[in-house]
């Protein structure tokens, strides 16, 4: 049947970590109470993003289950919905951090991604993770969990596809570093691209605001397995805001692009490998 699916902007500050997640418990029951049972935000979505120093991300990290997780499993079951966050993990097998997604829905917490693609300073801060991206089986449908840069590699959002996944999800954290002198953030384009060449609707979550020198360009996207935008922010003022689309029913998936061509058929790995 078909997915109301919400994409929340929110703005984290660092070193407010009870803030931070009270504005994600906000911004989720907004969406709930919308009807929205697909809700995804932003990555590193309780902490903040640019870290001064050791001390200052050991602060922002946080167990899993854990505060966050704790509350957002309450949410998705009073609105028997599912949540995709991004949260700075602690990780309980090694003491390290994690640049961590999570799929929580009414019995808990579904599923924990690591970020595998680490951008800029967050070699620094976060060790990659280093497990296939998961596809989680929830009430919703498949979700297939990946988190910003990782978009960047046509691998990844193909694994996610080829196992399955009748929905991409990606918390992020966007900036405008360097500036791209296009009419739209090229991060659109990339989302869109992927999404028409798996034929799997994406989501895309990101933060608004600046940190430290650091402007994030604010996106809060809903692509539709075609590569068509239906969900975008209303507002161009840099402020919270939750995107609502709906998504048609996820299956059957199909992957023709016309009456002789198949997008997943048609790859040559006899000549391109992979």
């Amino acid at each position: 049947m078909p997915l109301t699916t919400a994409s929340v902007r929110l703005h984290p500050r660092l070193g407010d970590p009870a803030g931070n997640l009270a504005a994600s418990v906000a911004a989720i029951e907004a969406a709930g109470e919308a009807g929205a049972r697909l809700i995804v935000l932003p990555e590193l979505c309780t902490s903040g993003y640019c870290f001064a120093d050791d001390a200052e991300a050991d602060a922002a990290c946080q167990p899993i289950p854990g505060p966050a997780t704790e509350a957002w499993t309450a949410l998705a079951r009073r609105f028997d919905a599912v949540i995709v966050a991004g949260l700075a993990e602690r990780d309980a097998d090694g003491g390290g951090r994690r640049n961590s997604a999570v799929a929580v829905g009414p019995d808990g917490v579904l599923a924990v991604y690591r970020k595998v693609h680490l951008w800029g300073r967050e070699c620094e801060w976060f060790a990659p993770g280093d497990e296939t991206p998961p596809v989680v089986v929830t009430p919703v449908g498949r979700i297939g969990i990946g988190v910003c840069y990782d978009l960047w590699f046509p691998e990844f959002w193909r694994s996610l596809a080829d196992h399955g996944a009748e929905v991409l999800a990606f918390p992020s954290n966007l900036t405008d570093a360097p500036p791209i002198a296009t009419a739209d953030h090229v991060y659109t384009a990339v989302a869109r691209t992927a999404a028409h060449l798996t034929r799997v609707p994406v989501v895309v979550a990101d933060r608004c605001g600046s940190e430290r020198g650091t402007t994030w360009v604010g996106l809060a996207l809903i692509v539709d397995g075609e590569g068509g935008v239906i969900g975008r922010p209303a507002r161009d003022d840099d402020s919270p805001e939750t995107v609502l689309a709906t998504l048609p029913d996820p299956a059957p998936r199909t992957t023709d692009l016309s009456p002789w061509n198949d997008v997943v058929g048609d790859r040559r790995p006899d000549v391109l490998g992979g």
